[in-house]
């Protein structure tokens, strides 16, 4: 059983298709082999696994934990499905500011690795979303931090209108207010 390791616009930011194995059961697939991660330059240590649960329509993000406690995630759908987004907030990149969107779901049976100095994101487009992801950091209120889903310079088209979005998502900064890498 192989993973296929697919860097995106941003090299950094890893599509990984995980092949299912079907039979009259059901199926069966590998999410995680420290080999092929470590072979393939991704971590193979997550510290926190985290899930969410929302409805069609949602937008969460764009979240980020500052150095000392900067997080990579694993991100992975188990039911329904998402545009998932990782925006470059590495000050000093040459793609700061610029997003790759992916679209994660329980059919395509894909996950998305975002290296520390990302802001992550993502929009529900099914009536229910279950979600996956294990960090390379443990949470950290203190250097917890986050970007406008709707800031205008980094201008994701997250395909809907009236998205539901938490009190506190609304109330972070824009890129050019916000502390980043």
């Amino acid at each position: 059983m192989t993973f296929i390791f697919k860097k995106q616009n941003i090299p950094e930011v890893v599509l990984i298709e995980t092949p299912a194995f079907p039979d009259d059961r059901g199926y069966f697939s590998e999410w995680f082999k420290a080999s092929e991660f470590e072979r393939n330059g991704l971590p193979t240590t997550f510290l926190q696994d985290n899930f969410s649960h929302s409805k069609k329509g949602v937008i969460r993000g764009l979240h980020y934990q500052l150095n000392p406690k900067a997080q990579g995630k694993l991100v992975r759908v188990l039911k329904g499905n998402i545009i998932d987004i990782a925006v470059d907030i590495r000050r000093d990149s040459p793609t700061f500011l610029k997003s790759v969107a992916v679209e994660l779901s329980d059919k395509n049976n894909n996950m998305l690795f975002i290296p520390a100095g990302f802001a992550h994101g993502f929009v529900t487009l099914s009536d229910e979303v279950r979600f996956l992801y294990k960090c390379t950091e443990e949470y950290s209120k203190e250097y917890e931090r986050g970007i406008r889903y709707d800031d205008p310079e980094i201008n994701i088209n997250w395909g809907i209108s009236n998205p539901l979005v938490s009190e506190k998502d609304l109330n972070l900064p824009l890129a050019k207010d916000a502390e980043v890498f």
